[in-house]
């Protein structure tokens, strides 16, 4: 024979009811709240992808080649947007045979570059270089001077000329070439 619930046991059973739903409802949230968390983190992962594959790159600087600029193997970050160079801007690049140089532009295309007693000389001024390490001196290589830029294409120098390997031993470097700009550095 069942016994018969008392008021105050429904009262107790109602409030344990509550108390259940309370807490379930407390454990659903947070399940939600984790769920929410986890798109959210994975939206932001596809996102910073997105602008790194997109719009920004990652190089490293190798040798001291752009020294006193960039050190040896400081990470550099390069804007991909635009192939817009300007002379003065460094640019990331990569050579078809998989080198990778941190070089700065020095002329462009259909400008005369010139190298004379240790100094660079374009369409016949000598430049204002008061970033390089060093004198300037021709490299061996199949670059003759005067040397004429050709279309689509940059000339480019580490800043550290004595160790730099650039445009005075492989010749101008075609737009197609550099990766991108450097934030931050002119």
């Amino acid at each position: 024979m069942q016994k018969q619930k008392s008021k105050h046991d429904k009262v107790e059973d109602k409030a344990a009811a509550k108390a259940e739903a309370k807490a379930r409802r407390r454990y659903d949230k947070r399940k939600y709240s984790s769920l929410r968390f986890a798109i959210e983190l994975v939206v932001c992962v596809i996102i910073f992808l997105c602008i790194f594959s997109m719009i920004v790159g990652i190089s490293r600087v190798d040798g001291q080649s752009m020294y006193p600029t960039l050190k040896n193997r400081q990470v550099v970050l390069y804007q991909r947007l635009g192939n817009n160079y300007e002379v003065g801007d460094i640019v990331a690049i990569k050579m078809p045979n998989g080198d990778r140089y941190v070089k700065r532009v020095i002329a462009k295309e259909g400008d005369k570059v010139d190298i004379k007693d240790g100094k660079v000389y374009v369409n016949d001024k000598e430049i204002s270089e008061p970033y390089v390490n060093g004198v300037t001196e021709e490299q061996g290589g199949n670059v003759k001077y005067p040397y004429t830029v050709e279309k689509g294409a940059v000339f480019v120098l580490g800043d550290n000329r004595a160790v730099s390997i650039d445009s005075r031993t492989f010749g101008a470097v075609i737009i197609q070439n550099i990766k991108g700009k450097l934030f931050g550095n002119k």
